[in-house]
């Protein structure tokens, strides 16, 4: 037998055995064909079968080409207007090591890159077209330590997998809106959320990473160690690496909300928005209101306020009694409810 085919069969073997039942990957096999591919500025390139196959052999998760069973699965995102994308390439990492070795390959050959965190980018940016994909989807694990209050984050894990994590603990930390977008994408690029006006941003609560820069070394940035690095990973979106490891400082929390929908017709738009305005001035803190005007499936255009109190249970009625006066609602769908419901 070959070396290398001898190296992907081993390869293949112990990733099938170092991962949880129910994870395993296909095995893995030779490259039959040069693959084409393009830069990052656009420009074609061939890669070789044994540059691929050394690629395929040297990771712990899959390599999937155009052909591979699971490859179309693997390179849709939630945005369905980029599904027409195909990377020439999708690198399925189990860990870090394979995302260093995945960048290491495209700085390599100069090739386009995407990363996909929780695949929910509403720009596309989780996918390329004939680039390499790498997929962190697979790393989702969240490790919460109740002593410390932290919780350590894998860049595959969706902000409900953090939630439903850390809440049984009685602790909480600053995410979006939508419990299956990406932790990563949403911290990187800033990340608001209902809990934002008391704990602040998702970036705010971040206290370390580990990060893989463009040389493809693995490094740890924070406060004390890389700040420059940590400073510009908050709210810098995806731009100086890939990160394989967030850690989140957490906040004591119950979990018990009062929140929900209160849905005004479009008629009433300017009346409830200018009200809606006044009103948030002199909220308190605890109160997160997100303002939709929309279209519903019934063709009704309608102005949803999105509404979140995480204060005191007994003085949420008072607290948002003005806003069901804005106008004549459709639906008063405000009540106690769970935080991750």
């Amino acid at each position: 037998m070959k070396r290398r085919a001898f190296c992907a069969s081993a390869v293949a073997t112990l990733g099938v055995a170092a991962l949880p039942y129910g994870r395993a990957y296909t095995a893995v096999t030779s490259v039959i064909a040069d693959v084409q591919a393009v830069t990052g500025d656009g420009k074609p390139v061939t890669l070789s079968r044994s540059d691929v196959d050394d690629l395929r052999a040297s990771l712990r998760g899959q390599l999937l080409l155009p052909d591979t069973a699971g490859y179309d699965d693997a390179r849709k995102i939630w945005n369905a207007a980029f599904y027409n994308r195909r990377p020439a390439l999708i690198a399925r990492c189990a860990g870090a090591a394979d995302v260093i070795e995945s960048v290491k390959f495209a700085h390599a050959h100069g090739l386009l890159v995407a990363v996909r965190g929780g695949g929910h980018s509403v720009s596309g940016q989780s996918v390329c077209d004939k680039g390499l994909m790498i997929d962190l989807s697979q790393m989702n694990s969240v490790r919460v330590d109740p002593v410390r209050r932290t919780a350590r984050v894998e860049p595959g894990a969706t902000l409900g997998n953090l939630d439903r994590e850390s809440l049984p603990f009685g602790l909480v930390t600053t995410t979006g809106t939508v419990s299956h977008t990406g932790a990563a994408g949403l911290t990187l690029g800033g990340g608001f959320g209902r809990l934002a006006r008391v704990h602040a941003t998702a970036c705010d609560n971040l206290k370390s990473v580990d990060i893989v820069t463009a040389d493809g070394k693995l490094q740890e940035a924070s406060a004390s160690q890389n700040p420059d690095l940590f400073w510009g990973l908050r709210g810098g979106g995806g731009n100086f690496g890939i990160v394989t490891s967030f850690e989140y400082g957490l906040h004591p929390f119950d979990g018990q909300v009062y929140g929900g929908h209160l849905v005004f017709p479009f008629a009433q738009a300017r009346e409830v928005l200018k009200g809606f305005v006044e009103l948030l001035e002199a909220a308190p803190d605890e109160l997160w209101i997100e303002v939709n005007l929309l279209t519903t499936p019934a063709r009704e255009r309608v102005v949803i306020l999105d509404t979140c109190y995480s204060g005191p249970m007994q003085s949420a009625e008072s607290v948002l009694a003005p806003y069901r006066r804005l106008g004549k609602p459709l639906k008063d769908g405000l009540g106690p409810v769970h935080y991750v419901k």
